[in-house]
């Protein structure tokens, strides 16, 4: 059994995250799998992530480098080849260019919220996502994340932040335009009031009467973005 694992994890790739579940093994065996994986650590063979998850380490002449963001987080975003998260918060806003600050912390959307864990060198958080997460409605999530945590960018202007995110809705095609403004029905009001001022900023003839609909014509929402930037604000209650 030793040489059985010792030669499948000789076919992993340096940084590859692996359990005791990914070897030829039956897994009624598990625990003789969990014993042998505990010694090769202790003998610096491999290393541990976390309970029940190991990497082989990629030594340099001055550390031992962890496996990157994905792999460490790969199985809280997918199980059984099915979507069951996606990464957003501060980590989508340096994708996206609306911060330059780097942060430890990840943020993971989610259908069902738990506990902040750590592995590795981050903090990871969990964030509820009321709508079904897909592999193809990520990016529009994600956009949408971007518009209720709008406030909370740092390092760059607001007006700067809604440039930024006019030229990112700008790229969706119609389908993408019909499908995020149904996905933000679920969201804050401040995200809805957002995404159909900007929607109409980029066209004026687009149909953003559900979102309008969605909106209590009482409430206000304190962002300062300029007029020239965001047009219609009074429309939709921004101030």
């Amino acid at each position: 059994m030793t040489d059985t694992i010792r030669d499948t994890i000789n076919t992993f790739p340096c940084g590859f995250v692996f359990t005791p579940r990914d070897f030829p093994i039956d897994q009624k065996k598990q625990a003789s799998v969990n014993r042998i994986l505990n010694n090769m650590v202790a003998a610096g063979q491999i290393s541990r992530l976390c309970k029940g998850r190991f990497y082989k380490p990629q030594i340099t002449e001055s550390c031992e480098l962890l496996p990157n963001m994905l792999e460490i987080i790969k199985d809280l975003i997918e199980k059984d080849e099915k979507q069951i998260g996606y990464i957003t918060g501060c980590t989508v806003f340096n994708e996206f260019k609306l911060t330059t600050q780097i942060y430890n912390v990840l943020q993971i959307g989610t259908l069902k919220v738990k506990k902040a864990i750590k592995r590795g060198n981050y903090q990871i958080h969990f964030v509820k996502q009321k709508n079904v997460i897909t592999k193809d409605n990520i990016q529009l999530l994600q956009l949408l994340d971007c518009l209720r945590l709008f406030k909370k960018i740092r390092n760059i202007t607001l007006n700067q932040v809604c440039k930024r995110l006019l030229r990112l809705l700008q790229n969706l095609d119609d389908r993408q335009k019909s499908e995020i403004k149904l996905l933000a029905i679920k969201y804050p009001p401040q995200a809805i009031a957002l995404l159909g001022a900007m929607l109409e900023t980029l066209n004026s003839q687009e149909d953003t009467t559900m979102l309008l609909n969605e909106l209590n014509p009482q409430t206000t929402y304190k962002l300062g973005i300029s007029d020239s930037v965001l047009l219609n604000q009074k429309k939709w209650n921004i101030r």
